[in-house]
C-alpha cells in the first residue's frame, strides 16, 4: 500500500503526542455511516478494519478518513419536479411561479434523499511525530482540507503549518529545465508543463517525452514557466512535482520489489509497506525541501 499523491504538511519535530493520544482524540470525530436523510457524512475509520482509528508501525501513525455521499444527481431532481409541477398546473390551471418551483425541488430532494445510492471513500493521512510530517493522500487541496478540517476539530490546539520552502517551486524547477541539471538525488523524468505567465496562459505538455534542452529554452526565453515537473528520486521513487508544492502521481520503483519477493500474511504486508513507504517518502521529502532551498520559517 503505497500513498499516490502528497498533500504536504508540517508538525513539530518530534512531535511529542502518542498514538494513544491520537486515538482517544479521534473518537469524537469517529466515523458512523449516513442517516437515510443525510447527503454527506464523514468521520474518522479504521484503517485495518479492527476498530482502531489509528494504525502505529514503527512511531508512524497511519489514519483513515471515511465519507459517504448520497448520489442524487440534479438532472433526476429536475426530472421529478418537472413531472409534479406539470400536476400541479393541471389541478391549479398556471404553472408554479419561481419561488414555488425552488420550494418544489427542495421537497423532491427530500423524498428522494432516503432511497438514493451511496458511495463510500477513504481519505488516508500519515502523521511522522519523529521527522515531524503531515501528509495527506489527495490529488486535490480540497480533499485535503476535509481531513485538516476534521483533524483539527478533533486534536485541540494541534500545532500544523502548511509547508514552506525558501524558493518557488516554479522558479526552481524552470531553473533546473533551463540548465538541463537536476538537484542532487533526483533525475528529471519526461513529462513537464510549461506555461506562460502573461494574458495568454499559452501552455505546452511534455508527456512521456524527451525533453530536448534547446527547445525548452526557447519556451522560457519566450516567458513560459514549469509549473509540473516529473522526476525520479535516488532511482526509487517517480512522481510529479507541482506548482503548489504538492506531489503527485507517486510510483515507487525498485523499492517496492524488495518487499515483494518475501511472502507475508495480509497483516504483515501491510506493515512491511507502511514501513518501507513512511521511510522512504520521509528521505524524499527531506531531499526535496533541500533542493527548494530549505524550509522557510515564519
Amino acid at each position: 500500500m503505497w500513498f499516490k499523491n502528497l498533500q504536504i504538511y508540517r508538525l513539530p519535530a518530534p512531535w511529542n503526542f502518542s498514538p494513544e493520544q491520537m486515538e482517544e482524540a479521534l473518537q469524537s470525530q469517529a466515523f458512523t455511516p449516513a442517516s437515510s436523510n443525510e447527503l454527506l457524512r464523514q468521520g474518522w475509520d479504521s484503517p485495518r478494519g479492527n476498530g482502531k482509528l489509528v494504525h502505529v508501525v514503527n512511531k508512524q501513525m497511519l489514519m483513515m478518513l471515511g465519507t459517504e455521499k448520497k448520489l442524487l444527481p440534479s438532472s433526476v431532481i429536475n426530472q421529478v419536479a418537472k413531472a409534479k409541477a406539470a400536476e400541479l398546473e393541471e389541478q391549479q390551471g398556471f404553472p408554479p411561479g419561481k419561488k414555488a418551483m425552488k420550494e418544489l425541488k427542495e421537497r423532491v430532494a427530500d423524498e428522494l434523499l432516503p432511497r438514493a445510492f451511496s458511495i463510500r471513500g477513504n481519505v488516508w493521512t500519515w502523521i511522522d511525530p519523529v521527522n515531524g510530517w503531515l501528509v495527506v493522500d489527495a490529488a486535490s487541496p480540497s480533499k485535503a482540507d476535509d481531513v485538516i478540517k476534521l483533524l483539527l476539530k478533533a486534536v485541540d490546539k494541534l500545532p500544523l503549518e502548511s509547508l514552506r520552502v525558501q524558493k518557488s517551486p516554479v522558479a526552481v524547477m524552470t531553473g533546473w529545465l533551463e540548465s538541463d541539471e537536476a538537484p542532487y538525488n533526483f533525475t528529471i523524468d519526461q513529462d513537464t508543463e510549461l506555461r506562460a505567465t502573461g494574458e495568454s496562459k499559452a501552455a505546452v505538455r511534455y508527456v512521456k517525452h524527451s525533453l530536448d534542452p534547446e527547445d525548452i529554452r526557447r519556451h522560457i526565453a519566450n516567458g513560459k514557466q514549469c509549473t509540473r515537473l516529473a522526476m525520479t528520486w535516488n532511482s526509487r521513487i517517480s512522481f510529479v512535482l507541482t506548482e503548489q508544492l504538492a506531489v503527485k502521481g507517486i510510483k515507487p520503483l525498485d523499492v517496492i520489489k524488495e518487499n515483494e519477493t518475501i511472502t507475508y500474511s495480509d497483516d504483515e504486508r501491510f506493515d512491511n509497506d507502511i514501513m518501507l513507504m513512511t521511510g522512504e517518502l520521509a528521505k524524499m521529502l527531506t531531499d526535496l525541501v533541500e533542493a527548494l532551498g530549505g524550509e522557510a520559517k515564519a
